[in-house]
């Protein structure tokens, strides 16, 4: 964990059946403890609450490969919870979400 601001992207990289919300290439974008409007394409309530746990820990400057969702500390992935076909009639977003270090906690 570390005093850093970091600044989200999430972009939807894959879609398995339909999604009514996200087409690729999308974004969401997170300035803790802001949803950037102005920079974000699309939010979908229910994929919002599944990423947010992730979000908060990569927010705080943890490790995505250490938290097992990637391969590098600054990048992982994660997907909506809609099981798509033949279960519903929507489908499964796969969003990458990549940190970026925007300011240390310490200045002030």
């Amino acid at each position: 964990m570390s005093n850093d601001t970091y600044k989200l992207i999430i972009e939807v990289v894959k879609i398995h059946g339909k999604c009514p919300v996200y087409k690729l290439g999308d974004k969401m974008v997170i300035k803790m403890p802001e949803l950037v409007l102005n920079e974000t394409d699309k939010v979908c309530i229910h994929a919002l609450v599944a990423i947010q746990t992730i979000v908060q820990a990569l927010a705080r400057g943890y490790s995505a490969k250490k938290l097992g969702i990637g391969t590098s500390d600054n990048e992982g992935y994660v997907q909506c919870p809609d099981p798509g076909p033949p279960y519903t009639s929507g489908g499964t977003v796969v969003f990458k979400i990549k940190r970026m270090k925007v300011s240390s906690g310490d200045e002030k």
